[in-house]
C-alpha cells in the first residue's frame, strides 16, 4: 500500500549494480546508497526511442535513468547512469541513415514537481544532456558530473557544490569554431533569478578531450508553442554562473558560444548569443582559467553567499 503520510522514508540500496529506472513521486524521501563506487543505478534509455517513457511523450526527459518528481528529496551516495552508447552512435558520419539524430541520453531528471533535492556524494554519468533540471531547487554537492555535449542543462534552480564536473570525448574532432562539446546549457526563464551555478568547484577532462575544446556553456532557448506559433522562447534567457572554480585546459579562450534555435518559419536558423546572455565567471584558477572570453554585458550582482541565502529560503537542510 502506497504510504501517503508526511514523514520522511529512507530506502536504503545495498552495494550492487541494478539495472532498474525508478521515479521519486513521493515527497520527503531519501535514497541512499553504500556509497557511489559500491552503489550503482544504470539503464541505458536514449531520447530517440523513450517517448513512452514520458507523460507528453518527449524523449530527452524520457531517457533518465532516475527521474524526481517530489519536494524534499535526497540521494545519496549512488551512481547513476545513463548507459546509452553515444560514442558508437557520434562515430557514424553526419548523412548516413544509420545515426540517429536523438542522441540524447539523460541520467537525472529534476521534474517539474521537484523541489528542495539534495544530491549528495553521488555520481551522474552520461554523455549528452546528462543532468536535466525542469523543475525547482536542486542541490549537488560532492558529487560527480560527467557529459559532453549540454551535460547540465534546463529551466531549473542548480547549485553545484565542491563538485567535479567532468568533460568526457566525442568520436567527432571539434567544429571549425574550435569547440567540440558544451558544459551547460541553461534555458533559465527571464522572471528567474538563478539558474546554474558551480560554486568551488573543479572542471576536469577524460583522456581524449583535446584543449580548448570545451565551452563553459550556450544559451538554449527551447522550442515552445505560443498563440502565434511554435519557435525558440526569447524569454528563456540561460543564467549560469561559475564561481572560484578550477579549470583544465580544455576550456575554450572564448569561454562561451552560441547556440541556435527553432525560428518562426520552422527552421533552426535563429542564432542566440552569448552576449546576450546571462553568463559570468567570477575567480576561475587553473591551466584552463586563461582566455579573453566573449564580451557579456550581465553581470551578477549578488554574492554567492546571498545567492546561496535566496535559493535556500524555506528549505532547512539536514547536516552534512
Amino acid at each position: 500500500m502506497r504510504d501517503k503520510t508526511e514523514r520522511w522514508i529512507t530506502i536504503r540500496v545495498a552495494p550492487g549494480d541494478y539495472h532498474e529506472k525508478p521515479v521519486i513521486a513521493r515527497p520527503r524521501l531519501r535514497l541512499i546508497g553504500a556509497d557511489r563506487a559500491r552503489t550503482r543505478i544504470h539503464f541505458g534509455a536514449v531520447a530517440q526511442t523513450a517517448k513512452e517513457y514520458h507523460r507528453n511523450g518527449w524523449g530527452t526527459p524520457g531517457s533518465a535513468t532516475l527521474t524526481i518528481d517530489a519536494d524534499e528529496v535526497e540521494v545519496r551516495g549512488i551512481t547513476i547512469e545513463n548507459t546509452y552508447d553515444y560514442l558508437a552512435n557520434d562515430r557514424i558520419p553526419y548523412g548516413d541513415p544509420a545515426r540517429i539524430g536523438n542522441p540524447q541520453a539523460a541520467a537525472v531528471l529534476f521534474d517539474i514537481h521537484a523541489d528542495r533535492v539534495l544530491m549528495r556524494g553521488v555520481a551522474m554519468l552520461g554523455y549528452q544532456d546528462t543532468v536535466f533540471t525542469n523543475g525547482g531547487r536542486a542541490l549537488v554537492q560532492d558529487s560527480l558530473i560527467a557529459g559532453n555535449i549540454d551535460f547540465i542543462f534546463g529551466n531549473g534552480q542548480l547549485l553545484i557544490e565542491h563538485s567535479e564536473i567532468r568533460s568526457r570525448p566525442r568520436a567527432q574532432p571539434p567544429g571549425p569554431d574550435g569547440f567540440q562539446s558544451f558544459v551547460a546549457a541553461p534555458s533559465t526563464p527571464l522572471s528567474q533569478p538563478t539558474g546554474i551555478v558551480f560554486y568551488a568547484s573543479h572542471l576536469t577532462r577524460e583522456k581524449g578531450v583535446p584543449d580548448g575544446a570545451v565551452a563553459l556553456g550556450r544559451p538554449w532557448h527551447p522550442t515552445t508553442r505560443f498563440a502565434d506559433g511554435r519557435y525558440a522562447d526569447p524569454a528563456a534567457v540561460g543564467m549560469a554562473l561559475y564561481i572560484d572554480c578550477v579549470m583544465d585546459r580544455h576550456i575554450h579562450a572564448d569561454r562561451w558560444t552560441t547556440m541556435n534555435g527553432t525560428s518562426r518559419d520552422g527552421t533552426v536558423a535563429t542564432v542566440f548569443r552569448p552576449q546576450d546572455s546571462r553568463f559570468g565567471e567570477v575567480g576561475s584558477s587553473g591551466p584552463g582559467a586563461q582566455g579573453k572570453g566573449v564580451a557579456i554585458a550581465w553581470k551578477e550582482e549578488r554574492t554567492y553567499a546571498q545567492i546561496r541565502s535566496q535559493f535556500l529560503s524555506g528549505w532547512a537542510l539536514t547536516d552534512r
